[in-house]
């Protein structure tokens, strides 16, 4: 990629490596001028104003009479001059539909309510060279919406957010901000805040996203098809990956979220043979062998920030042998009667216990554990195997509403709307010499997205078959096509 200037606090700025010695006052002029008018007229509002418009409203209830201040983040190096890719805070991206770097939202107490102000950087200017010059001019990473196009898109007047850090600095009254994102607001705001003060702001919008709306709901939905069409890119393409390595399948999985605009929620688990048993295995760098099983625990992310979490584990030569296809009945069992359990009005951990009894019993069957069951559970002896919570709150997130209290997510009550995964899974470690060797390196989880109903739930990832046998007859229909 080519090199950007380095950032000085010269007006006219230049690298220190950099191939020009300066800019000349002509070149300078001539770069002002014969420039094109390229404002954009009558923007209609993105999709999901009206919702952020409602949340924005309800967040203004919740504390009235102090100013809110919730921002984006700020980019990230990842080495010298170059950065990782930005995503905006969920918090911000949520209250506004924005994802734009050092975006700021603020709202400003009157009398019934908040004035919402979005801060954002302005278009470059092209007076002072900054446009062409600046590491972050737009010659160099792009456009920016205008102020003027900004409001029209999001519904929320817009201002510099060059000046928004003094504005802050002389406001009074109570303040609250999302911390973690934004080092030039936090020290702006540094004897305006507390702690407590600002946990309670990130709880509360944390648990206001636990119930969906209908956008977001259908933003989950695509997200899932995505990924749906992403697991069966890889089964196309497995005796590829076993001609290289995990990395082949991390790729094809990724290039199906790029293709269609979209990005991957979180790291792709691409765990082929014993890394199976690796929860988080993201490495992704192993063989891949025919007659071992392929956990494929990876999601797409739409171009909205909402992420789809789906396990399955494949026989890699499309045909479970005997003993995988135990375990795997077990942790389908298990996952049924997870999956059942969820429905509103019951408690959040139900589903949990239900998929952890089913599996503590095959343990106790097969004679890995000594029974009987309802000691095993109390004394949690099924976790050397069953290992993690059988799932979490989904959205924004992978892990979302994650700052919620415990009594309003884990000791919590589902509710239609609520979005969440059921994931069971059984793991024999490589070494763990307390199960028959024949055991020993095989992982299994079997994981789907359940929106909560009126009536009960909907298995949002359905489209991919779970059963043994639907999954072996899907991979060869896939194979084939």
């Amino acid at each position: 990629m080519p090199e950007t200037p380095e950032e000085t606090e010269e007006p006219i700025k230049q690298r220190k490596n950099g191939l020009y010695p300066g800019v000349s006052d002509e070149l300078a002029e001539n770069m002002k001028t014969g420039w094109a008018d390229t404002e954009l007229h009558g923007l209609e509002p993105i999709a999901q104003a009206g919702h952020t418009a409602a949340r924005r409203a309800a967040l203004s209830a919740r504390f009235p009479g102090e100013r809110l201040v919730i921002p984006a983040g700020n980019l990230k190096t990842r080495s010298n001059d170059t950065e990782y890719a930005f995503r905006a805070s969920t918090e911000y991206a949520y209250l506004t539909g924005d994802q734009t770097q050092d975006g700021v939202l603020v709202l400003e107490p009157k009398d019934g309510g908040h004035d919402a102000t979005i801060y954002l950087l302005p278009r470059s200017d092209r007076e002072n060279g900054e446009f062409w010059l600046d590491g972050q001019g737009e010659l160099w990473v792009g456009r920016r919406h205008s102020l003027t196009e900004a409001e029209q898109l999001l519904g929320i007047p817009a201002k510099d957010v060059r000046e928004l850090a003094a504005a802050l600095k002389e406001a009074t009254g109570p303040v609250r901000n999302v911390r973690g994102h934004d080092a030039g607001i936090e020290a702006a705001l540094t004897d305006k805040v507390t702690a407590e003060r600002d946990e309670e702001l990130r709880v509360y919008l944390s648990e206001a996203r636990a119930v969906k709306d209908d956008f977001e709901i259908g933003e989950l939905q695509k997200a899932v098809d995505s990924t749906v069409r992403g697991f069966e890119d890889v089964v196309k393409i497995l005796d590829k990956a076993e001609a290289t390595s995990e990395r082949y399948i991390e790729g094809t999985f990724f290039l199906r979220a790029r293709v269609e605009g979209n990005d991957i929620g979180y790291g792709s688990i691409c765990a082929a043979g014993p890394h199976a048993t690796t929860l988080h295995w993201v490495r992704n760098d192993g063989d891949v062998r025919s007659g071992d099983l392929l956990l494929l625990d990876a999601g797409v992310e739409t171009h909205t920030l909402y992420t789809a979490d789906i396990t399955r584990t494949l026989p890699i030569d499309g045909t479970f042998n005997d003993l995988q296809r135990k375990i795997y009945d077990a942790v389908y069992e298990a996952q049924e009667a997870g999956i059942a359990a969820v429905r509103p009005g019951a408690k959040f951990r139900d589903f949990h216990d239900a998929s952890q009894r089913v599996l503590t019993e095959k343990l106790v069957e097969w004679g890995l554990v000594e029974g009987p069951v309802e000691k095993v559970l109390e004394l949690g002896l099924q976790r050397r195997w069953t290992l993690h919570g059988t799932g979490h709150m989904l959205g924004m997130d992978v892990h979302d509403c994650a700052a919620a209290r415990r009594e309003a997510y884990a000791d919590g009550t589902l509710e239609p709307g609520m979005c969440l995964t059921v994931e069971p899974g059984l793991y024999f470690q490589a070494d763990d010499l307390t199960v028959p060797e024949e055991y020993r390196g095989i992982g299994v989880r079997i994981e789907d997205d359940i929106l909560v109903t009126e009536d009960g739930n909907r298995n949002l990832s359905a489209g991919l078959p779970r059963r043994w046998d639907e999954v072996e007859a899907w991979m060869a229909r896939v194979k084939q096509a």
